[in-house]
């Protein structure tokens, strides 16, 4: 059945592949990220068929990220279409971290021929237990009947309390097996469409009297503080949440991915005072973030051993970890539309003279000051805040809609967190949770695609670049509006650095752990590929190419040239290496 359809005794019939790809469609896929092959390329050709389209990528690792970063930014579950055995260990790559980041997201694969296994089939796996440690749902089709209902649960049960990843798994011989298309659209009529989680009426699981708990513990406070993470982003919280802070005068943080649900530029971020609000915050409310090792876990020295926090999760199991003062279980639009509700029962408001609100901008405006300072030099060789200025101020001028920001690497992506700025929610995505590198062309394209016409800007140190670097051919092959602009220091954190002490012995010789081809030319790969390359030295020479590159809005590829010196081993987390 070459086109998924055929007749046969006065009936019509369609195949599991085609079964499977209108069962998507009910379910409201719009977009898969994946790589084909056995047994699998006859799904991905009719998905296109029927509508959806196909993002065909060079590796499943990068498919499998793109496919997360998807489901966080239209908050329905992004799909990934892998093939059996090794093409589904791929992709838990982009399945586990859409699980730590609490992303939906569906992971679909191919298995091998249902009666031979255990006798050594072609990319024979157990791909039920494999995904097992990373998956809510996890659905074999045992035979054509059940396509539809294990495409339908997948995708309702991604989206169910926590958002994270499912799995279907559709064997070779079920993918060929035919069935009528009367009995077809009698099954695929119990498919139920995955909504966008901010169209959901979604629970809140908390009563009036923890709602009315949580205000009165923030208005007897001296020195609150509201600080949210991105699964305030991923609810689409960002209203409800800048009413209540608005109205409240509470001060407020955003960790990395949270950044923009509030602009960095209000009147009331702390961000530029991070530490100080931190350490002496005494009652903390805490949304769609958990309190893990982006937040110092909630403990001391960074945080009082007094503060209290009030936490805002979806997650029972987080609020049985942390034991904040008071739990709000439940998404966090929800959860803060209530709020709102109560707050204007019993009103208050810090008001701009309140001496934290005073004392949190004082050392705000002294630190960005300071940083102004450092930013306002030009080094060459090139330092990071050199070139991160003049893209900053690049990006800057653009205007609204802001670009989408995409960002890995170490000190690539910790100093550049100090140096953009987000107006805009969702518009910054990097490393996350698991501080994973070789998101970046997954993550860029992915936003491309989901934001038909939005400029991406991935901003790369060239380590995390090479995890996923061959995916400019995607880039350029769907003709996405991406700059990627590559930090080039030589190799991990800068190349080689050992000590004397370190360079001895029988290797002495042998290329440093940390080190690549110095001064590589990756501009000159993007150029093979089709798209525009740019290699700079000077502050002009950057200046002039992130102004081209952005302006025209297609394929490109800048590679800067970094002193290998600047920045630090780790960046930030020196002390875990």
């Amino acid at each position: 059945m070459d086109s998924g359809v055929a007749e046969g005794a006065g009936k019509v019939y369609i195949d599991g592949n085609m079964l499977a790809v209108k069962a998507l469609a009910a379910a409201g896929v719009e977009t898969m990220y994946g790589v084909v092959g056995i047994p699998v390329t006859s799904l991905a050709t009719y998905a296109m068929k029927v509508g959806i389209k196909f993002i065909a990528f060079r590796n499943e690792q990068s498919a499998g990220y793109a496919a997360s970063a998807a489901g966080f930014l239209t908050g329905k579950p992004g799909v990934l279409l892998t093939v059996s055995g090794p093409g589904c260990v791929h992709g838990l790559a982009g399945l586990s971290n859409a699980m730590i980041n609490t992303w939906p997201l569906v992971m679909i694969s191919g298995s091998c021929t249902q009666k031979d296994i255990g006798k050594g089939d072609f990319q024979e796996l157990d791909q039920m237990e494999a995904v097992k440690p990373f998956v809510k749902y996890s659905g074999k089709a045992s035979q054509i009947s059940e396509v539809p209902e294990v495409v339908s649960k997948a995708f309702q049960v991604a989206l169910e309390d926590q958002p994270g990843g499912t799995y279907i798994d559709l064997p070779s011989d079920v993918l060929h097996e035919n069935i009528s298309v009367e009995e077809a659209e009698k099954l695929l009529a119990g498919v139920k469409a995955a909504k966008p989680m901010f169209s959901r009426e979604l629970e809140c699981h908390c009563s009036e009297s923890d709602i009315q708990e949580a205000l009165s513990l923030l208005h007897k406070a001296e020195k609150p503080l509201v600080v949210f993470g991105k699964g305030a982003a991923l609810s689409r919280a960002e209203g409800a949440i800048k009413q209540f802070v608005e109205r409240s005068g509470i001060p407020f943080l955003a960790t990395p991915m949270g950044k923009g649900v509030i602009s960095d530029t209000h009147h009331l971020s702390a961000g530029a005072a991070r530490s100080l609000a931190l350490r002496e915050s005494d009652v903390a409310l805490v949304i769609g973030a958990r309190l893990n090792w982006l937040l110092h876990f909630g403990e001391p020295p960074q945080w009082s051993d007094s503060v209290k926090f009030i936490l805002v999760n979806t997650s029972k199991e987080e609020m049985e970890l942390r034991r904040p003062a008071v739990k709000l279980v439940g998404d966090a639009r929800m959860v803060m539309t209530d709020l709102n509700k109560q707050w204007k029962d019993s009103p208050f408001s810090l008001g701009d003279k309140h001496p934290w609100v005073e004392k949190l901008k004082n050392k705000a405006s002294d630190s960005v000051e300071k940083m102004a300072a450092r930013l306002k030099q030009d080094v060459v060789p090139f330092n990071f805040l050199t070139p991160l200025r003049i893209i900053r101020d690049a990006i800057s001028s653009l205007g609204s809609p802001t670009p989408i920001l995409v960002s890995e690497g170490a000190n690539t992506m910790d100093i550049g967190r100090t140096v953009f700025q987000q107006l805009e929610p969702r518009t910054r995505l990097d490393a996350g949770t698991w501080g994973t590198m070789g998101i970046g062309m997954g993550y860029a394209i992915a936003a491309a695609v989901e934001s038909p016409g939005r400029l991406v800007v991935a901003v790369e140190g060239d380590s995390g670049f090479g995890f996923s670097g061959f995916e400019l051919e995607t880039i350029v092959r769907y003709n996405l509006p991406i700059v990627v602009i590559i930090f080039n220091n030589d190799g991990v954190y800068g190349g080689d650095r050992r000590t004397p002490e370190d360079k001895e012995g029988p290797l002495k010789d042998f290329p440093a752990p940390t080190s690549f081809i110095p001064c590589a030319r990756y501009d000159k790969v993007m150029e093979a590929f089709g798209g525009s390359g740019y290699f700079v030295k000077e502050p002009k020479e950057l200046e002039s190419a992130v102004n081209e590159a952005f302006a025209s809005k297609k394929p490109a590829l800048i590679n800067v040239r970094i002193d290998p010196f600047a920045g630090s081993e780790s960046g930030r987390m020196h002390h875990k290496n």
